[in-house]
């Protein structure tokens, strides 16, 4: 599967990059919370955590990755708007193994769906704030990252495989 970057990332201002089943995954901190995490190609070669944050945030990564239940309790800081901030924390919201459609979220945060599908696709903390649990209505699995290259939508489903949402239940 070709890897999906969500966005140029500089390895020299990375704290860490962690190998996934799906991609590596790209860790930003500002030394106290996680900034970003964001999905790289396979063949990106694996970075060490450079700080105590990112040390953390590895743990919790290769946690969930062993059993989705995890919890992730590192500290973060996604920045955004107030607004994306609100769809951000209504999507931290969604029970594992469950999904919302653009439309609920939209109706929990008073906005839009396209609204809420721009807030999903501006989440720089990709996995920890689970913009993978967000689908279309009618049972589709909708856009990811808003993606313009790689196969992201293989990314969503692995994660949603892995925390054992049941399609089309």
């Amino acid at each position: 599967m070709p890897g999906y970057f969500h966005e140029t990332v500089a390895r020299d201002e990375l704290a860490a990059a962690v190998k996934a089943p799906f991609a590596v995954l790209a860790i930003r901190t500002d030394e106290h919370a996680v900034t970003q995490v964001a999905y790289l190609p396979d063949d990106t070669p694996e970075l060490m955590p450079r700080d105590r944050t990112a040390v953390r945030a590895v743990r919790e990564i290769e946690r969930y990755l062993d059993d989705p239940e995890f919890r992730f309790t590192v500290t973060l800081r996604p920045g955004g708007t107030a607004f994306q901030r609100r769809v951000w924390d209504a999507i931290r919201a969604i029970p594992l193994g469950e999904s919302r459609t653009y439309g609920e979220i939209a109706h929990h945060v008073h906005s839009s769906a396209r609204a809420v599908g721009q807030a999903c696709g501006a989440n720089r903390i990709a996995l920890i704030i689970p913009c993978h649990r967000v689908v279309a209505s009618g049972g589709s699995l909708g856009g990811f990252m808003n993606s313009q290259t790689g196969d992201p939508l293989a990314i969503k489903r692995w994660l949603l495989v892995h925390e054992r949402y049941r399609f089309g239940a």
